[in-house]
């Protein structure tokens, strides 16, 4: 299929979006600030004072929704490109597997932190295998990090893929956390093969 062509259809399939449309109206960046709001609903994870950090935030719409439900907490986003400014979030411009990010997150929260949360997901290339296993390492490697910031019961949050690593994360998932479940929000599309892990209270 021709590049246009698969542009065209995007651009179609956006406008018949609910969820695209929505988040127009709400003034989220973007239509995955809904299937944050899911997982909200579903496991009732934030409340007011948390601390949270957003990894692979650009846009910015889980950041939106987390500084408007943890009032008088914290929230950093972090993200390889820049973002516009988010009224009550700190960004960092960063790799977040660079070990002096990692430091830099750590010292600014100077505290445990109640929700690690990442939408993180590589540049696709096409090859879906390899994209999930790409992917599931970010996930990984965000779990891995979550064990030594987060509270007691604090919370994970991921974006995974079904593919060759999934079984591994959940494996890795229920090493670290007492609590671990996979869930598909309504707002991620039919055709995805995305779904959240999302862990409670580390072991």
């Amino acid at each position: 299929m021709k590049k246009n062509k698969i542009s065209k259809n995007w651009v179609n399939k956006q406008r018949r979006d609910i969820f695209v449309r929505q988040s127009k109206v709400d003034g989220y960046r973007a239509r995955s600030a809904y299937k944050l709001i899911e997982i909200d609903k579903k496991f009732k994870i934030f409340k007011g004072g948390m601390f949270v950090l957003d990894i692979g935030a650009a846009p910015g719409s889980w950041s939106q929704y987390a500084s408007k439900v943890v009032k008088n907490g914290k929230v950093i986003s972090i993200d390889l490109k820049s973002m516009e400014e988010i009224k009550d979030t700190i960004q960092i411009k960063g790799d977040f597997t660079d070990p002096s990010i990692q430091k830099k997150i750590k010292d600014y929260f100077n505290k445990d932190l109640d929700v690690v949360m990442s939408d993180m997901a590589v540049n696709t290339t096409g090859i879906k295998n390899l994209d999930a296993i790409q992917t599931g390492e970010l996930c990984k490697e965000a779990m891995i990090f979550s064990k030594d910031v987060i509270s007691q019961n604090g919370f994970f949050i991921s974006k995974i893929f079904m593919g060759s690593t999934f079984n591994e994360i959940v494996a890795l998932g229920k090493k670290i956390f007492k609590e671990v479940k996979v869930f598909k929000p309504q707002s991620s599309r039919k055709d995805s093969k995305e779904s959240f892990i999302i862990c409670k209270i580390i072991r």
